[in-house]
Protein backbone atom coordinates (compact mmCIF):
# COMPACT_ATOMS: atom_id res chain seq x y z
CA UNK A 1 0.00 0.00 0.00
CA UNK A 2 1.54 3.61 -0.75
CA UNK A 3 1.65 6.14 1.88
CA UNK A 4 -0.12 9.59 2.21
CA UNK A 5 3.66 10.96 1.69
CA UNK A 6 4.16 8.77 -1.35
CA UNK A 7 0.93 9.94 -2.76
CA UNK A 8 1.79 13.49 -2.01
CA UNK A 9 5.05 13.65 -3.93
CA UNK A 10 4.02 11.63 -7.06
CA UNK A 11 0.90 14.57 -6.65
CA UNK A 12 4.08 17.26 -6.81
CA UNK A 13 5.62 15.69 -10.08
CA UNK A 14 2.30 16.05 -11.93
CA UNK A 15 2.19 18.36 -14.52
CA UNK A 16 -0.71 21.02 -14.49
CA UNK A 17 -3.53 19.32 -16.86
CA UNK A 18 -2.90 15.92 -14.87
CA UNK A 19 -3.00 17.78 -11.21
CA UNK A 20 -5.95 19.12 -12.98
CA UNK A 21 -7.70 16.18 -13.89
CA UNK A 22 -7.24 14.47 -10.41
CA UNK A 23 -8.79 17.72 -8.27
CA UNK A 24 -11.69 16.94 -10.41
CA UNK A 25 -11.82 13.36 -9.85
CA UNK A 26 -11.12 13.64 -6.11
CA UNK A 27 -14.04 16.33 -6.35
CA UNK A 28 -16.24 14.03 -7.94
CA UNK A 29 -15.13 11.28 -5.41
CA UNK A 30 -15.99 13.01 -2.79
CA UNK A 31 -19.15 14.13 -3.62
CA UNK A 32 -20.30 10.81 -4.60
CA UNK A 33 -18.58 9.51 -0.59
CA UNK A 34 -21.05 12.29 0.81
CA UNK A 35 -24.06 11.15 -1.18
CA UNK A 36 -23.51 7.56 0.17
CA UNK A 37 -23.28 8.92 3.06
CA UNK A 38 -26.12 11.40 3.23
CA UNK A 39 -28.21 8.00 2.44
CA UNK A 40 -27.02 6.26 4.96
CA UNK A 41 -28.07 8.71 7.31
CA UNK A 42 -31.41 9.20 5.99
CA UNK A 43 -32.23 5.58 5.91
CA UNK A 44 -31.12 4.98 9.19
CA UNK A 45 -33.36 7.99 10.42
CA UNK A 46 -30.66 9.97 12.01
CA UNK A 47 -31.24 13.32 9.96
CA UNK A 48 -35.27 12.75 11.36
CA UNK A 49 -35.03 15.18 14.41
CA UNK A 50 -33.20 17.86 12.26
CA UNK A 51 -36.05 17.56 9.48
CA UNK A 52 -38.67 17.38 12.89
CA UNK A 53 -37.18 20.61 13.74
CA UNK A 54 -37.08 22.39 10.71
CA UNK A 55 -40.61 21.96 9.79
CA UNK A 56 -41.48 23.29 12.91
CA UNK A 57 -39.90 25.95 12.98
CA UNK A 58 -41.69 26.54 9.12
CA UNK A 59 -44.65 26.43 10.67
CA UNK A 60 -44.02 29.01 13.11
CA UNK A 61 -43.18 31.10 10.65
CA UNK A 62 -39.40 31.76 12.32
CA UNK A 63 -37.43 30.40 9.18
CA UNK A 64 -37.07 33.71 7.45
CA UNK A 65 -37.02 35.24 10.86
CA UNK A 66 -33.44 32.98 11.39
CA UNK A 67 -32.30 33.81 7.68
CA UNK A 68 -32.57 37.49 8.50
CA UNK A 69 -30.64 37.69 12.07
Amino acid sequence: MTTIHEIEQAINLLAPEDFCALRNWIAQRDAQLWDQQWESDVRAGRLDALAREALDELHRGQCYNRLIH
